[in-house]
């Protein structure tokens, strides 16, 4: 074995108390473990973390599902139709390898950061957010721990504990755990291939009386929809009217497909007054360990924003910072970017045809332009072959699935109320290439087959 081999494989028997190892001696066994004969006896908690539920508009309870099913990798065999993230085969190894590489070298890399982050990447976001005619400017852009420390950072500055929040529905899981652990209540706007419905936002901002609206204008998660342009302004004015802020998850502008056209611009950038408050990431379009995204806010919130972020995690590590300065800087990043284009734009096509060909009853109503993954939705139950999909329906179809070698994600953690119809979610960027996507369809055909 290799000396890297061996030094692994000692320091996996240390990490399982098996070994001990001391420099300049060696590896020893270590002694054994001395079990406690007493049982801890925890069920005081129960009382702790539920004393307050009573007093409170939305119990603190944590329902992370929705998160960890995207989160969690499948058992071995098991072909990821629910994954959230690039395929290894698709994240830029090497070039993340060479800029932490240069990144560890340069001086003062291992310093304390600035509590907003470096200013050359808040620049770099800012321009990317903004355009080039200087919309959003580098003052206006707090670098984050990821998306999902950005979306906890704005929600938490812009409502307090039981009031309500606007969301599209559908919408991404793991906002909704969010707003919930924040004690806040998610009120459902429903969206169309157009993205959310002006008029029903405006209703919903009268009923409820609500000051933050979240939404993702491109590539919705996990409709894939885009906000239409003559839906943009007005989703402005209605917030502008109702004294409320915009959250703008704009977490897969990377992930654009390679026939997709021109982009519009991000809402932060046609909004000089305020009104959103924008997020963007590195992560999807790199790697789930790529932790590394951007708030951007005018106004006082901005000041809100960044104290909320340094008490929760003082600022961003620094290496991590100056290895995104060296990753987007270098000409292996465009290359990247183009060839994720493709490759989704491949796989996207690749499923799409194997979904028509095997699984007809199950609806694509939109095919999107970018993002990595499909909504559809399940025949009604009606009765006949169709009635398996009504109540419980995605549940059996979800764990026949697992069990014919597939995993797909069940529509219901993506409504903040009750769902109009069933619906799964399939992710094309989780698996290795299109054979896997051909083969995951036919497993599914399979797991419809046994429920139906």
């Amino acid at each position: 074995m290799s000396p890297v081999t061996v030094s692994r494989a000692l320091a996996q028997l240390a990490a399982e108390g098996l070994v001990v190892t001391r420099p300049g001696a060696g590896a020893f066994r270590a002694e054994p473990r001395t079990r406690s004969a007493a049982v801890a006896d925890t069920s005081w908690q129960e009382v702790a973390l539920s004393a307050d539920s009573a007093a409170e508009l939305v119990p603190r309870s944590v329902d992370a599902s929705g998160v960890l099913a995207s989160l969690m990798a499948p058992p071995p065999g098991v072909i990821e139709f629910n994954g959230g993230y690039l395929h290894q085969s698709l994240q830029p190894e090497r070039a993340m390898a060479a800029a932490l590489s240069r990144a560890g070298r340069r001086p003062g890399a291992w310093g304390r950061p600035p509590m907003e982050g470096l200013p050359e990447l808040r620049e770099w976001f800012a321009r990317s957010i903004g355009g080039p005619g200087g919309a959003v400017t580098a003052a206006e852009v707090l670098i984050t721990s990821g998306g999902q420390s950005a979306l906890t950072t704005a929600l938490r500055a812009l409502a307090p504990p039981g009031a309500p929040v606007l969301v599209e529905s559908p919408t991404y899981p793991g906002m909704l755990a969010i707003a919930r652990a924040a004690g806040l209540r998610p009120v459902p706007v429903p969206v169309d291939a157009d993205g959310v419905r002006p008029s029903l936002l405006a209703d919903a901002f009268r009923a409820t009386g609500a000051r933050v609206f979240v939404c993702q204008p491109l590539f919705q998660n996990p409709t894939g929809a885009m906000l239409a342009p003559d839906r943009r302004g007005e989703v402005l004015r209605i917030a502008r009217e109702a004294g409320a802020f915009v959250v703008e998850d704009d977490f897969a502008r990377r992930l654009v497909h390679e026939d997709a056209g021109p982009l519009p611009r991000p809402l932060a950038a046609d909004d000089p007054d305020g009104v959103v408050v924008h997020v963007s990431s590195l992560t999807k379009a790199t790697s789930p360990s790529f932790r590394l995204s951007a708030l951007a806010a005018r106004g006082p919130v901005l000041e809100r924003l960044r104290a909320i972020q340094v008490v929760d995690t003082f600022f961003v590590p620094r290496p991590l910072q100056e290895a995104a300065l060296e990753l987007v800087g270098s000409p292996a990043w465009p290359r990247h970017l183009r060839a994720i284009s493709a490759e989704l734009k491949t796989r996207r096509d690749a499923m799409t045809a194997a979904l028509r060909l095997a699984l007809p009853e199950l609806a694509l109503p939109y095919i999107p332009s970018g993002g990595y993954h499909l909504w559809l939705r399940l025949p009604d139950g009606t009765g006949g072959a169709s009635q398996a999909f009504g109540s419980g329906g995605e549940s059996a179809l979800t764990s026949a699935a697992l069990r014919a070698g597939v995993a797909i994600a069940p529509g219901r953690p993506y409504f903040s109320a009750e769902p109009p119809a069933g619906h799964v979610r399939l992710s094309f960027a989780a698996v290795a290439g299109v054979g896997e996507i051909a083969e995951g369809v036919r497993r599914l055909r399979a797991a419809c087959d046994e429920v139906l």
